[in-house]
């Protein structure tokens, strides 16, 4: 006769059965992926309310205040994607890769447009306020240099980096995702918010000239 011994490995849940096991004894599904955080969003309300509020007013602190903090972010956000965040997720094995995308990418979808629109919105209306769009202003072509740069920037950021977030989340949600896919996708989010952090340089130096002037 035969005799039958169950062993089970401390700290690991058995195989079938037990405590919180589905029908049939599989593991309850995992809940759906949040394309949109639903807990950032009062973030984001408060951070635009914020910004309506600095161009009603018309406050030179204010306006400085949101287009510097916002520029700033966005700017140190790209540069730490590209030039830290690039080289270690190419190293990553495509489950880590997966794993990893399903913490990031969906912060990221309501951080940069927020950052993108906080920082031009305040840009625009803080050179009016100190009269640089008037073209006599000795520092006009500084500011146009500026809104090409931005402007740039602004397109890659939501014509480009946006889409390729949004398409990692949802190839994520299928019941199946495509490891080989998701990683092709981060390595254009990432690689392309390098490009735009680059180019933030450019507007540093823009910037830091106006301020000395």
């Amino acid at each position: 006769m035969t005799e039958v011994i169950s062993t089970t490995i401390p700290g690991r849940p058995p195989a079938s059965g037990g405590p919180g096991a589905g029908p049939g004894g599989a593991a309850p599904a995992a809940p759906p992926l949040q394309i949109v955080p639903l807990a950032g969003i009062p973030f984001v309300v408060a951070a635009l309310v914020g910004l309506v509020v600095a161009l009603a007013i018309n406050k030179l602190w204010a306006l400085d205040f949101f287009h510097v903090v916002s520029g700033a972010l966005w700017t140190g956000i790209d540069l730490f994607l590209g030039f830290i965040i690039g080289p270690v997720l190419g190293r990553m094995s495509i489950p880590s890769r997966v794993e990893f995308s399903k913490r990031f990418m969906p912060k990221m979808v309501l951080l940069m447009p927020t950052l993108v629109i906080t920082t031009m919105a305040a840009g625009w209306q803080l050179a009016r306020h100190v009269g640089n769009l008037s073209a006599a202003n000795p520092n006009h072509g500084w500011i146009v240099a500026s809104f090409v740069v931005v402007g740039v920037m602004a397109i890659v950021a939501l014509g480009i980096l946006e889409p390729a977030n949004l398409a990692v989340l949802f190839e994520l949600r299928k019941p199946a995702p495509n490891g080989a896919l998701i990683g092709k996708l981060m390595r254009r989010f990432i690689y392309t918010a390098g490009v735009t952090g680059a180019m933030q340089v450019a507007t540093l130096v823009i910037m830091t000239k106006l301020a000395s002037s």
